[in-house]
């Protein structure tokens, strides 16, 4: 039978059944007062998968929103069987398209009564998706049953802020980074050319967003769910046997100092996190920066495609413990990625990736919360910072902390200037704040009016006290958290309101010794309360990883093994 015969059948049937259904429907009028017409679609009540046939392009938009909907939301993909029902739904509505254009409304509502087919689809799809959901492995798992979303954490993130070239154009306009992304697309494509282009479809993913010329992901690692406790849910890492290879092949590499060896385990296995962040800080060494950045952002494009479906960090709910080894070069992508984005100048999208690192594991195995403050004051979120430092939970309270002390003076001297006159006075100055600063770490003015510098003869003349004169307090785990921060905020300083605020605190506090010399006692017993430990429980936390300019340090290969 021919096509033009089929279809030519095909249509007296439908008119056949479309005149037995408009008799069907002026009986039930006739017999039933109160039901309303399906004309009218006033105050009617409609099946939603009825819906779908209201209106020939809804089709289309509906089947691409339950897709954006079940890509929003990381769900968990339907098994084969309802993939083949939407498929089998989708490809008999595109079939029937043009014949429905030239029909009104009245045949769309008639046509979803006649079209069987989707219909019985669209039912056998619901039904598979609940006895799936029903059946999933991950409610058999103990805890999971509990899995719930919790409140907005302080340390959640938003993803819109994660993209550094939405901040690039914020701050240089447009048509500079466009015309910088001209520039690169020559390189780009020399990097593709000689080999199979990436005409395979790149995942999009939230932290980073992919290259076109990277390679297919290799799903070499997948992520399990552990535990819910505290209401977190803790995850963690794992690797399949191609990836267990390659990281053996690795470790071969890194026992000879073979840096070619690492290089040609990434051709066979272009994700492997290990090779990827070694050779990241090569291309740092050498300075290659973009390269050293492109190597980071794979590793984290390969991280995050792993993540579990029910894996949600950015709402500050899950923790990834940096104890198991699978997870530590998460941390490491992390942190180095926040690095770049600092370099780059774009502190906004670095304080969201700061909250990330210190939402991921409440034990701060980077020094995330040294950080945190910097990012937060260089991208002028004053008000966030008062309220994570009121609302975070630690064992200590955060303005102890020689980072949290100054910068909560400089908060709040600038959210001051931002309020108007009348505005709630019960908080403390910025005067306040600072005095309070500079008599419990006094030995961070020393180091700040060396590094910054601070040539004035007034800085002089305040050293020369005794309460200032020292650099070192004596609790290593102060000392070295001195050290981080003047290597970290020192920038901030060169600004002269804040010279002044911190010159006018220094003065006050001499004055204040000089009629009570107890003072000083006080705040020593306060700082031994605080931490009260002999040993540098920071020492892991090294200075070098944390300056404000990027520099190239020879430990980096050190640290790496590739210096031989």
């Amino acid at each position: 039978m021919s096509a033009r015969l089929l279809k030519k059948v095909l249509k007296e049937q439908e008119q056949k059944k479309q005149h037995v259904i408009e008799e069907d429907e002026q009986d039930e009028l006739l017999n039933d007062d109160e039901s309303v017409s399906p004309d009218s679609g006033a105050g009617s009540s409609k099946n939603p998968f009825d819906l779908l046939n209201e209106g020939d392009d809804a089709d289309e938009d509906n089947a691409d929103q339950v897709y954006a909907d079940e890509t929003s939301t990381r769900k968990q993909e339907p098994p084969p069987s309802v993939k083949n029902a939407l498929n089998s739904a989708y490809t008999s509505n595109n079939k029937s398209k043009k014949k429905k254009q030239k029909k009104g409304k009245e045949g769309s509502l008639s046509t979803g009564k006649r079209e069987t087919p989707l219909d019985v689809n669209l039912e056998a799809l619901a039904l598979d998706i609940e006895s799936s959901s029903q059946q999933s492995g991950l409610n058999k798992q103990p805890g999971f049953e509990n899995f719930k979303q919790s409140k907005p954490s302080v340390l959640h993130v938003d993803p819109k802020y994660l993209n550094v070239e939405n901040e690039l154009r914020r701050i240089f306009g447009s048509k500079v980074v466009k015309s910088f992304e001209k520039s690169n697309q020559s390189s780009s494509s020399r990097q593709v050319r000689g080999g199979r282009r990436g005409n395979h479809h790149i995942r999009k993913t939230v932290l980073i967003y992919p290259s076109d010329h990277w390679p297919r992901w290799d799903g070499s690692l997948s992520m399990e769910f552990l535990e819910t406790k505290d209401g977190c849910h803790y995850f963690r890492y794992t690797h399949s046997s191609s990836y267990d290879q390659a990281q053996r092949a690795f470790e071969a590499a890194q026992a000879i100092h073979d840096l070619n060896g690492v290089a040609s385990v990434l051709m066979y296995h272009p994700y492997h996190l290990d090779s990827l962040i070694t050779m990241a800080d090569y291309f740092k060494f050498v300075g290659e920066h973009q390269m050293s950045a492109d190597a980071i952002a794979k590793c984290l494009y390969a991280m995050e495609c792993a993540w579990h479906p029910m894996f949600t960090p950015l709402q500050g709910n899950c923790q990834l413990k940096f104890s198991h080894d699978s997870n530590k070069p998460l941390f490491k992508a992390l942190f180095t990625h926040m690095k770049n984005m600092d370099r780059r100048g774009c502190h906004r999208s670095a304080l969201e990736v700061c909250k990330l690192l210190l939402a991921l594991d409440s034990d701060d195995p980077t020094g995330a919360m040294f950080c945190l403050d910097y990012f937060a004051l260089r991208a002028g979120e004053y008000a966030w910072l008062e309220q994570f430092s009121e609302d975070y939970r630690t064992d200590t309270s955060l303005w102890l902390l020689p980072n949290f002390s100054y910068s909560l003076a400089v908060c709040r001297f600038y959210l001051k200037q931002e309020e108007s006159s009348d505005a709630d006075t019960a908080k403390a100055s910025s005067a306040d704040l600072m005095n309070q600063a500079l008599m419990l770490h006094p030995p961070v003015l020393k180091k700040l009016v060396a590094k910054v510098p601070l040539k004035d003869q007034a800085w002089t003349n305040i050293l020369k006290n005794s309460y200032f004169h020292s650099d070192q307090i004596g609790i290593p785990s102060v000392d070295h958290l001195i050290n981080i921060y003047v290597e970290q905020n020192y920038l901030i300083w060169r600004l002269p309101d804040l010279q002044k605020l911190l010159r006018d605190g220094a003065s006050h506090v001499i004055q204040t010794l000089e009629h009570n010399k107890n003072d000083a006692k006080d705040w020593t017993c306060v700082r031994k309360e605080a931490f009260p430990s002999n040993k540098n429980e920071y020492g892991h936390l090294l200075v070098q990883d944390f300056p404000t300019r990027f520099k190239l340090f020879p430990q980096i290969i050190y640290r790496t093994l590739w210096l031989t």
